[in-house]
Parts: C-alpha cells; sequence; structure tokens
C-alpha cells in the first residue's frame, strides 16, 4: 500500500529531526571529552599547595560579597517564574512562587537537566495550588528563554563594547567579535519586533507555546541580565584582588564557558565550565583561578542546592502537619456533633 504524501512527509520531518538530535548528542559527547582532557592536563600541572594558600588567601569580604550577589541571583530567578505566571495567566502568590523557583533551579543547576528536574520540583509545588502539568511545562519553557535572553544580551555587550579585550580570550580579531555581537543584538531587536506585531506560538518540545508580547520580553531580557551579571560577579569577586579584569570582558567569558557547559549536557556545566575559565581568563595564575571556581562551586551551587533540600523537606513536613490538623479538627467537629 502506497503512503500517502502527508504520511511521507511526516516520515521525513521524523527523520530529519533524528538526525539533529544525534548531531546533538555528539556534539554535546565532543565538547565533554575535549573540556575533561584540557581540564585534566590543566590539573595536572597545578600544585596542591599553591591551591590551598591561594583558597586560604580569599578575604571574608570576599566571600560575603560572593553569597550576596548569589542572593540577587536567586532573587532575580524569582522573577523568571512571575512573569512567566503572568504570561499563562496563572494568579500565585509570591511565597510559593519563590519557593517553586528557588528551589527548582537550585536543584536544577547542581543535578542537570533542567527540563526534568526543575520542572519536576515546579510541578510538585505548583500542582498544591492547583496549576496543571501543561501550565507548568509552559511556564518551565518561558523560563528557560528568560534565562537565555540574559546570556545573549551580555556576551553581545561583551562583543561590541570590548571586542579588542574579549579577542585576546577568543583569539578572534576584534572586527569579528563586534560583527559577531551587533548580530546577537540584532537577532534580539528582531525578535522584540516580531513578537511586537501579533501574538506569536511556536512549538519546543512538543507543547505549542504563545510566547511573551514586547513588554514581557523586555522585562525577560532585563531579569535574565540582572541574574547573569549577579552570577558571573559572583566568581568575579573571588579572583584575586590584585587582578585587574575589566568585568564587563569576563562576564562575557563566563556566559560563553556557561553556554557550553549547557551544550554538554554536564550537570551544572562541571568540568567544561571549569575548564573554559582556566584557559581563557588572563592574568590569573592556575591555583589561584581553580581556587575562585571551587569556591565559586560552593557558594553559587552547593549552598542554594543543600539550603533547596532543606526548604522542600520543611515545606512538605509542614504541609503534612496542616493536612493532620485539618483532619483532626473534622474528627473533633464530628464528635462534637454526636454529643
Amino acid at each position: 500500500m502506497q503512503k500517502s504524501p502527508i504520511a511521507l512527509a511526516r516520515e521525513a520531518i521524523h527523520r530529519r529531526r533524528s538526525i539533529g538530535k544525534k548531531i546533538a548528542a555528539g556534539f554535546s559527547v565532543l565538547i565533554a571529552i575535549f573540556s575533561i582532557y584540557v581540564l585534566v592536563r590543566t590539573l595536572s600541572a597545578v600544585n596542591l599547595g599553591d591551591l590551598r594558600q591561594a583558597i586560604a588567601a580569599t578575604g571574608n569580604d570576599q566571600i560575603a560579597m560572593a553569597m550576596a550577589l548569589t542572593g540577587l541571583s536567586f532573587l532575580t530567578l524569582t522573577g523568571y517564574d512571575a512573569l512567566a505566571l503572568r504570561q499563562i495567566r496563572a494568579r500565585i502568590g509570591y511565597a510559593t512562587t519563590a519557593l517553586a523557583s528557588f528551589t527548582s533551579y537550585a536543584i536544577s543547576f547542581v543535578l542537570g537537566f533542567p527540563l526534568i528536574t526543575a520542572g519536576t520540583v515546579r510541578y510538585w509545588i505548583y500542582s498544591q495550588v492547583g496549576l496543571s502539568a501543561s501550565k507548568v511545562a509552559s511556564l518551565t519553557l518561558i523560563a528557560g528563554v528568560t534565562f537565555w535572553f540574559g546570556m545573549i544580551f551580555v556576551l553581545a555587550v561583551g562583543l561590541t563594547l570590548r571586542a579588542e579585550a574579549v579577542s585576546g580570550i577568543n583569539h578572534l580579531t576584534p572586527a569579528f567579535n563586534l560583527l559577531i555581537g551587533a548580530g546577537l543584538f540584532a537577532g534580539l531587536l528582531f525578535y522584540l519586533v516580531w513578537v511586537s506585531l501579533r501574538r506569536r506560538k511556536v512549538r519546543i518540545q512538543g507543547f505549542r507555546l504563545q510566547l511573551p508580547g514586547f513588554s514581557l520580553s523586555v522585562g525577560q531580557i532585563v531579569l535574565g541580565v540582572i541574574d547573569q551579571c549577579a552570577a558571573a560577579g559572583v566568581l568575579y569577586v573571588l579572583l584575586p584582588q590584585e587582578s585587574h579584569i575589566d568585568f564587563i570582558a569576563f562576564a562575557a567569558t563566563y556566559v560563553f564557558a556557561a553556554i557550553l557547559g549547557v551544550a554538554s549536557n554536564a550537570p551544572g556545566g562541571i568540568g567544561v565550565f571549569e575548564a573554559t575559565m582556566l584557559k581563557a581568563v588572563p592574568g590569573v595564575a592556575q591555583e589561584q583561578m581553580l581556587a575562585s571556581l571551587l569556591l565559586f562551586r560552593a557558594i553559587y551551587y552547593l549552598g542554594p542546592f543543600i539550603l533547596a533540600l532543606a526548604m522542600l523537606g520543611a515545606h512538605e513536613a509542614f504541609r503534612r502537619w496542616k493536612s493532620l490538623r485539618e483532619a483532626m479538627d473534622r474528627s473533633q467537629r464530628q464528635l462534637d456533633d454526636l454529643e
């Protein structure tokens, strides 16, 4: 039996998607392998005594500033969920929004696979206040778009305003960096115009999603930039105090390293992010850079992760206690009615 043109077209689309997924998976494996190779080569030349000395040399003021910037970054992340909830027209209290956002990001940053880990945590919390699984999926995707907006904008600013400084890191000519930055800005501008003309719907990961309009998209970019600058600032303030590195160029390097980490699919980009930063940041000794990266992982990833687990445990304990109290109150009322 001969297949219809529609069936043949669907099979062709399925084959192209399958090939695309295999290429993306292969690209991720190559990034991970190369990054591990670079990281192992770099670590083999690190002096452990110098590394311990570099960690000990980090001042309490640097650690306090890093913790404050971590708080700012995660506070901004709660805005991701708030904007997404507004887009899907769901009214949820900020306390629930902040809990779902903070815990989902803190856990997904460490475990990786954000669509699964962050989506699961969000659904567990938001479903308790009546949000459906499809709404939570849409929320997670919109929040992810906000995250990428921030990275693209920061990278574009670094490539255009610090084209020469970045060329010393990525070894491209300043003119080419400027061209790439201008292209990223043009892409963002095109997107803002595109979503301003009429309501746009796209299909991402099998979900049909209505994109935010102009005002919410601008809000996404602003929040994303604040978040990325705060996250980059955490590592920046942990660098040796005698290092004189331009923050804009550093933030662009940080974002590029984070993008490679995301592309590798490694949890938190671990290994890939470190290898990129160790090779890309100029003027900092390997031991000092590695010490800053270790402290960054502890402050920005491990600390929030432990706090998120504690908050989820406390939330569940409170929810069960509340349910128990309500059941006891109902039983008491029934006994009173019998008497």
